[in-house]
């Protein structure tokens, strides 16, 4: 498989076949025989034990596949979830936005200590240089964003307004400080990533939908994933979102159509978890970024997100039960709770979500994090003494 262009473009921009071959169980089994759970299958229930509708999981364990589902697509339905659907990535559309950034610093076009006020004049109203770096690490001390919501009904009722980016900017940053001075602390920013969009578009003078296609998910083969910031269905969802908006007399509410230009490039991806994971595997292994770019995507503060370092664009975590570090990132978006996350020479690798997310019970997302991610990316239990992963908040 090959990147879109000349022949003649460096090693790391050629991207190569990702394998995965998927275990199938021929031999007959007794009708009256109980179906044995996998620690995936069994983890996953235990997110829809603690409230979420509909849980579904991708695992791949040194190129084998294992697709999980539990619970129903759809409140009220006994449809199970499809583990090969689309979902609501969110944040992790951090990720693909920061390899593309990373890709213009490899080939010249951005430095990583340019100030961004080169590249986009008067775009922010703060004298302090900003720095690209400190965008993608969020570290800029930028706004995190406009207030989208400010009751639960609001998730429902405003699921049709349209923003530009440029509207995006200016709403959360005209009259608001700086949370801290540049380069000093560290807080999570979709204002820094909206930012960063527009410098996509202003350095390559293209969209940055054009750019993410032809950079990684074209190459990639990404057949089931999107930036549709205008388009607010979701077609063939692996199930369909859904909060408790509306009091809890009231039945859940279908959030499943949404318009998602409010977040643009800090979250507005549609992917499937098939579909996340060869991403990763082509990042973590290369393919995408060289050695240099991803070694500074790899440089994280620890401690950033509580439980979670971040570097640029990218989430890491000690694996809880000893084994290599995790990488990878998570999103949150009304009715998709999204991790995916992978060790770092991608033997194991597991995207998981659930069909609930803002109104979520905490157990549902502590089932996610402290049973079902090690279930999928680890050799044998957690040691006992091992604090157990915390939530970060990732809107």
């Amino acid at each position: 498989m090959v990147l879109l262009g000349s022949a003649t473009r460096p090693a790391w921009r050629s991207a190569v076949a990702i394998g995965l071959s998927i275990v199938v169980t021929t031999a007959p089994v007794p009708v009256v025989a109980a179906v044995a759970q996998t620690p995936v299958e069994t983890a996953l229930r235990s997110v829809v034990h603690a409230g979420a509708p509909g849980s579904y999981a991708v695992a791949v364990s040194e190129g084998d596949i294992e697709r999980s589902v539990a619970g129903v697509a759809d409140p009220g339905s006994t449809r199970a979830p499809d583990p090969e659907g689309r979902f609501r990535a969110a944040s992790v559309t951090k990720t693909f936005v920061a390899t593309v950034v990373l890709q213009l610093v490899a080939e010249g076009e951005v430095g990583l200590d340019d100030p961004v006020a080169v590249h986009l004049p008067g775009l922010l109203p703060y004298p302090e240089p900003i720095t690209v770096r400190q965008l993608l690490g969020h570290t800029s001390g930028l706004p995190s964003d406009i207030a989208h919501w400010n009751t639960a009904e609001d998730v429902d009722t405003r699921r049709w307004q349209r923003f530009t980016p440029e509207q995006l900017v200016r709403q959360a940053t005209d009259g608001v400080p700086l949370r801290f001075a540049p380069g000093t602390s560290f807080g999570y920013s979709n204002t820094g990533y909206t930012v960063l969009g527009l410098l996509v578009e202003r350095v390559t003078g293209r969209p940055l939908d054009t750019e993410l296609t032809r950079r990684i998910i074209a190459p990639l083969r990404l057949r089931d994933t999107a930036f549709p910031s205008g388009q607010p269905s979701l077609l063939r969802p692996a199930a369909r979102g859904h909060e408790y908006l509306h009091g809890d007399a009231a039945p859940p509410t279908d959030v499943t159509t949404y318009v998602m230009s409010r977040v643009w490039a800090s979250g507005n991806l549609v992917s499937s978890a098939d579909d996340l994971n060869r991403f990763f595997a082509a990042l973590l292994g290369g393919d995408l970024l060289p050695e240099a770019q991803l070694s500074e995507m790899k440089k994280v503060r620890h401690g950033a997100l509580g439980s979670f370092d971040y570097g640029l664009g990218l989430m890491s975590a000690a694996s809880p039960c000893g084994g290599p570090r995790w990488w990878g990132h998570g999103g949150d978006w009304p009715g998709y709770n999204t991790w995916s996350l992978h060790t770092e020479d991608t033997s194991r690798q597991l995207t998981a979500g659930m069909n609930r997310d803002l109104t979520a019970p905490v157990e549902a997302h502590s089932a996610m994090l402290t049973e079902v991610l090690p279930a999928g990316l680890c050799d044998g239990p957690a040691p006992r003494a091992t604090p157990a992963l915390e939530k970060p908040d990732l809107r």
